[in-house]
């Protein structure tokens, strides 16, 4: 019964009509002086079937975020609050045990958006084109979000208690940030995991040359808290990419990454491990196909991992592998997407499929495949999204099979 309420005050929501204005530009008070409303919102249906665990879920949430920011020349400061409300509950929030809370709910699946209130971010800035500081609870999306991003996934995100210094100097970026406290998805009622504290480094510098972009990189992370002090690592690495035109109407873009991680100022691991990357797409009009590789190398029974990562992005949409298995994992994908464009009200209409084999990067275990699928289009001021994931287990999850989908929309001021 919650499920088909929910789907209705979905549906409803679609065809409503906004009662916000259209946005527009940031209030200018004086010649130095403007003010940036910040009005988000996104309402979501995620439905989970497990069907070896006998677990499923239904998720209806809707998350609200509201600040502003302030523009005095080239200093900006910028605060933002959010809240997430469960209209649906049917579903276990957490994906650890907490009795202190009420959304902890073992007999369900895992669907990590729980009911949560509080300080989103809150920075202050100095920035003259493209090079300065921000210091401060804030967002932070680097390259991919690889190794660090948002979860913007998720519908309280993931932030940061940070100083970042990023300079730009002829073709080359620098991005230097030192983080004090990592802001997790699992909002105000998961107790000590709300955030983890300790010593976190990201570097990058970044040289274009023609249609090419060349980084090295470095992600040093130095956990203090109890819960998470295991994920201490160090990780160096490069990155290339490049987009070259094909004639008229088609193009071809590359990525190559490669990065080396290994234990640090942590005796619970000793390992070394490799992580390789590579991804080819061509792009004709609206039609883009692509395959690619992904190794999350493992050794000495441990395996490499990225716990800042915007995870969702990475090894299939049914979320299988946020932890990377001991014996490690490749991933070989292939996908396509198409742009259609714009069908009466509908804007920006885009489909994508992709297929995922993955196995281990040891002991030539095979795990599973999955498809995923989704339908993105513009209906007024409205972002909205229609999401499938499936998981085809061989020998992981233990729990067999995992089925999911998403039925979402947006808007943003």
């Amino acid at each position: 019964m919650k499920t088909a309420i929910s789907l209705a005050a979905l549906s409803a929501a679609i065809t409503a009509t906004p009662v916000l204005a259209a946005p527009g530009a940031p209030v200018r008070v004086s010649d130095d002086l403007t003010i940036d409303p910040i009005v988000d919102a996104r309402l979501r249906w995620e439905s989970v079937d497990q069907p070896g665990a006998d677990r499923d879920a239904d998720a209806v949430t809707l998350r609200v975020r509201a600040g502003a920011e302030v523009k005095l020349n080239n200093l900006l400061l910028l605060a933002e609050g959010e809240g997430v409300l469960a209209l649906a509950d049917g579903y276990n929030a957490f994906p650890f045990a907490n009795g202190t809370s009420g959304q902890y709910r073992p007999a369900r699946s895992v669907v990590p958006d729980p009911e949560t209130v509080g300080l989103n971010r809150l920075q202050i800035a100095y920035k003259v084109k493209g090079t300065g500081v921000t210091v401060g609870r804030q967002r932070i999306n680097l390259d991919d979000q690889r190794w660090v991003g948002s979860v913007g996934w998720r519908q309280d995100e993931q932030t940061f208690d940070a100083v970042r210094g990023e300079a730009r100097i002829g073709p080359v970026a620098l991005d230097a940030t030192w983080s004090w406290d990592q802001r997790t998805i699992f909002g105000s009622e998961s107790g000590p995991r709300q955030s983890y504290d300790g010593n976190f480094f990201f570097g990058g510098a970044e040289l274009k040359a023609g249609p090419l972009a060349l980084k090295g990189f470095a992600y040093l992370l130095d956990y203090d808290d109890p819960l998470q002090v295991a994920s201490s690592s160090k990780t160096y690495g490069a990155r290339a990419t490049g987009a070259f035109p094909l004639g008229k109407s088609a193009k071809l873009d590359l990525t190559a990454s490669y990065a080396r991680q290994s234990d640090w100022k942590t005796t619970a691991k000793d390992y070394a491990a490799d992580y390789i990357a590579g991804e080819a797409g061509l792009t004709v009009g609206g039609l883009r196909l692509a395959g690619g590789y992904e190794k999350l190398g493992a050794d000495n029974g441990f395996a490499l991992q990225t716990p800042l990562a915007t995870l969702h992005k990475f090894n299939g949409t049914a979320d299988v592998f946020l932890t990377t298995p001991a014996q490690g994992l490749q991933d070989a994908y292939a996908s396509a997407t198409y742009k259609l464009g714009d069908f009466g009200a509908l804007k920006s209409v885009a489909a994508n499929v992709t297929w995922h084999q993955f196995d281990s990067d040891v002991g030539n275990i095979e795990y599973g495949s999955e498809w995923d699928a989704q339908v993105t289009f513009r209906l007024s001021q409205f972002a909205v999204l229609a999401k499938y994931a499936r998981y085809d287990a061989v020998s992981l999850p233990a729990t067999g099979d995992v089925e999911k989908f998403w039925l979402s929309l947006e808007i943003a001021y």
